[in-house]
């Protein structure tokens, strides 16, 4: 006969067994947006905002999967993507399946074994090539909007999936309006009204679910929720990243969302981008406090290819010693050539806080004597003639550039609703430094260090 210890120990442990089958239960823990569409459908668009749970929807869909198809393709914008969101992220394939059905990562052959048998294959859309050839019955491809080739990427996974009997793709995405996303949105919407067109009929029917940040509040850090709501609901930043809106180009604007184009530039042996040139650009603020402006930082430099690469976006709004510290480390980080700043908020402040971070710093202080359309108009020429590609997706920047309306008539304006065009400024001010034949923007320069 048990004792009451031990009864206590058997009920606490079959107490503890349901919690965990009910912590892998996505039947009973999914919401109707993340159960895969019922009926016959070639691909499910899940375009949706930051925390709405997209990756582990995708990672659900392809756990249910793997009990039915021997091979899945699975398609993120680089390797370690795939690897750090897709597979061994918190939502990831790894943690989805419950510990003793866990898959197994075999990372020398860039594979997933399930417990099934089935087998994940990755890809990434920087290596669009690799996806000519291999066949799958089902793909998930996270965060196309981002993806480097997207286009390409996307015929040559569409080419290979052609495994019977049901071949299918999850695409689970934050919305950006690339012409692959507003041709699924197209197709989308052609086959809900219904009236898909011959070529919609041909290509099979594409089902969306759309959703946005709000919807998942509940399994949400409240400290985030706070961050990012206050600083970017209602903005047209937080439409699109919250509330998972396809924001169209804004007339009058100097850069076009298609124009920003993602590319690898590679690594050396030591880890470090292939640059023959690196510069960190600033444009700092003229006051410092919550209200105050940010100060733009900006890292870009010029690859062995002779292309230009912007790397990272580390504007904040801060003192100058926060934005200073910031730049110095950016700098060594990257091993930047020197360090580029707008001298016209003050430019023995910027020369004198830069140097009491690290006075072993070059810095070079550029003067605009002219307007920031100016300035700006051959940087996002170079853009729209591929010239100029970023490394990886730097959001809060490439909303700028995309969102900024300057004025011709006396005066220029600042960005619609995201405050004073200051990463713009910043960017523009690297990528002159490194490209233009006047790399001054017609003002004045002098070399510190």
């Amino acid at each position: 006969m048990l004792t009451q210890t031990e009864r206590r120990g058997y009920v606490q442990a079959e107490q503890d067994r349901r919690a965990l089958l009910r912590r892998y239960d996505w039947d009973a823990n999914a919401r109707d947006k993340q159960r895969i569409p019922p009926g016959d459908w070639r691909a499910w668009l899940i375009l949706a905002g930051r925390g709405f749970g997209k990756t582990r929807t995708g990672a659900e869909t392809v756990r249910k999967w793997s009990y039915e198809a021997e091979s899945i393709g699975l398609i993120g914008r680089t390797l370690s993507d795939v690897r750090e969101l897709m597979v061994d992220g918190p939502s990831g394939l790894l943690h989805v399946f419950p510990p003793w059905e866990r898959p197994e990562w075999i990372a020398s052959r860039r594979l997933v074994r399930f417990p099934s048998g089935a087998t994940g294959h990755v890809f990434t859309s920087d290596e669009p090539e690799m996806l000519r050839g291999p066949q799958h019955g089902k793909l998930w491809m996270d965060e196309a909007a981002a993806w480097v080739y997207p286009d390409t990427t996307w015929n040559m996974a569409m080419f290979g999936l052609r495994v019977p009997p049901s071949p299918q793709a999850v695409i689970t995405t934050t919305p950006k309006p690339i012409p692959l996303i507003k041709t699924l949105l197209k197709r989308a919407a052609a086959w809900a009204g219904g009236e898909p067109s011959p070529d919609d009929i041909r290509l099979g029917r594409v089902v969306m679910s759309r959703g946005s940040t709000h919807e998942n509040v509940a399994n949400l850090d409240p400290a985030f929720l706070g961050e990012i709501m206050n600083a970017y609901e209602g903005t047209r930043l937080g439409r699109q990243e919250i509330d998972a809106e396809v924001l169209e180009d804004i007339a009058g604007s100097l850069w076009k969302r298609a124009d920003i184009q993602y590319r690898d530039p590679g690594m050396d042996a030591d880890g470090a981008y292939n640059m023959s040139r690196i510069v960190v650009a600033i444009d700092p603020a003229a006051t410092s406090g919550v209200t105050a402006d940010e100060t733009g930082i900006v890292a870009a430099g010029v690859g062995l290819d002779g292309l230009g690469y912007v790397m990272e976006d580390a504007s904040l709004r801060g003192s100058p010693d926060e934005w200073g510290s910031a730049a110095v480390r950016l700098y060594h980080r990257l091993k930047a050539d020197r360090i580029i700043a707008e001298s016209n908020n003050g430019g023995e402040m910027v020369e004198h806080v830069i140097r009491t971070v690290d006075p072993g710093v070059p810095v070079t202080l550029v003067h605009a004597s002219r307007g920031k359309k100016v300035r700006a108009e051959p940087v996002a020429a170079k853009y729209e003639q591929r010239r100029v590609f970023h490394v990886k997706p730097l959001t809060l920047l490439e909303d700028q550039m995309t969102s900024w309306l300057p004025i011709t008539q006396g005066r220029e304006s600042d960005i619609l609703d995201v405050g004073s065009p200051d990463r713009v400024d910043a960017l523009v001010w690297g990528l002159t430094h490194l490209f233009m034949d006047d790399p001054w923007g017609h003002g004045q320069s002098s070399a510190i260090g």
